[in-house]
């Protein structure tokens, strides 16, 4: 075999350079299998060289189907990347397998992929490819009983793979076009609008003390009497609440409508919205 068919095999069965398939080949005196190896431990040291980069952009996968649905977040650090056909490929094989491993992120570094290797080892070798930091960020798995899955995917990057995705799951005992057109659009509010949770009383509590502490050294020199600062504050936490739970937000279709009174409209017994997640890239 010619130096040239040897680069060419080598550049194939790893995805390296041809510098650097050249160079391996040169350092282990023409042996393939040497090269190989060279390539792997020369790949981990310049992942390893990358890793203490920002890596803020790339792409939210989307699996699955409506009875369970998965996002997966993978950053990168340029959007040029982002677009590459290599690193759209290995997010799309990650995203399969992170809905069958139902979001479990070590689980998923440790799955095999086609190639019979680690997504750990995948992931060193496409980061020594590609020359940018990759990394596995936020994942979520939204499988429940009785429940059809909606999605909306908002700058669509290729196919499945977008900057922002949003799942909302609602509780469908009979198949209606109605609940599947309000499911579509709910999915799309949750996108724009961005809620925190469903209903008021889930909103996490450290959410809430730090939105009560920014209120308060708002109204700390604001020369007003400690009942009517009270008030203020009552008065700003309560539309902080009503702003951020998904129930009383007003509806992005109909502004005068909260969602709730869009829900009491579909005159749909023991209707409801059971769970939803939204991701957006870099966030």
């Amino acid at each position: 075999m010619s130096d040239l068919e040897k680069i060419k095999q080598l550049r194939q069965s790893t995805g390296a350079g041809f510098k650097d398939c050249n160079s391996a080949l040169t350092e282990s005196g023409g042996d393939l299998d040497k090269a190989v190896e060279i390539l792997r431990i020369k790949g981990i040291s310049k992942a390893s060289k990358k890793m203490s980069r920002d890596a803020r952009e790339g792409v939210i996968a989307l699996s699955g189907d409506s009875t369970k649905t998965s996002v997966l977040e993978v950053n990168c650090e340029t959007d040029f990347v982002a677009k590459n056909d290599d690193f759209i490929n290995f997010v799309n094989e990650l995203s399969e397998i992170n809905n069958s491993v139902n979001s479990d992120i070590e689980q998923l570094k440790k799955s095999k992929m086609k190639n019979n290797k680690s997504v750990d080892e995948n992931l060193v070798s496409m980061i020594a490819k590609i020359g940018e930091k990759i990394t596995l960020g936020k994942t979520k798995t939204l499988k429940h009983q009785n429940s059809k899955n909606y999605f909306y995917l908002h700058s669509v990057v290729k196919d499945n793979l977008s900057k922002l995705a949003v799942i909302v799951s609602l509780n469908v005992i009979k198949k209606s076009e109605k609940i599947d057109l309000f499911g579509k659009h709910l999915a799309m509010h949750i996108a724009a609008s961005n809620p925190l949770a469903i209903n008021s009383e889930d909103i996490k509590k450290e959410i809430l003390d730090k939105e009560q502490e920014l209120i308060t050294e708002e109204l700390k020199n604001s020369g007003k009497t400690e009942d009517i600062a009270k008030k203020i504050s009552s008065g700003k936490m309560n539309k902080f609440k009503e702003e951020s739970s998904l129930m009383t937000q007003q509806w992005v279709m109909e502004p005068k409508k909260k969602v709730k009174d869009i829900i009491q409209e579909l005159k749909i017994k023991d209707f409801k919205i059971v769970d939803f997640y939204r991701i957006k890239i870099g966030d």
